[in-house]
């Protein structure tokens, strides 16, 4: 995956609540360090996002992308 954001983090999705519009995403980093995203449900299900699933975590300025293998 080659992205020109410069902050990317690896982790393991934990919840996912999914909405008719947009879903909430919650990425475990590491102990302790969850980071949640809204993305629309169009493009979780574009990313066949599932919990315990391998996932980044793209921060670029104010946003947080996330984005799979």
């Amino acid at each position: 995956m080659n992205i020109s954001a410069r902050n990317s983090f690896a982790g393991t999705i934990t919840a996912i609540s999914n909405g008719p519009v947009s879903t909430e995403v919650t990425i475990k980093l590491a102990p302790k360090i969850e980071i949640v995203s809204v993305i629309t449900t169009r493009s979780a299900n574009k990313l066949k996002l599932k919990v315990g699933g391998k996932a980044y975590a793209i921060v670029k300025s104010d946003n947080v992308i996330v984005g799979t293998d």
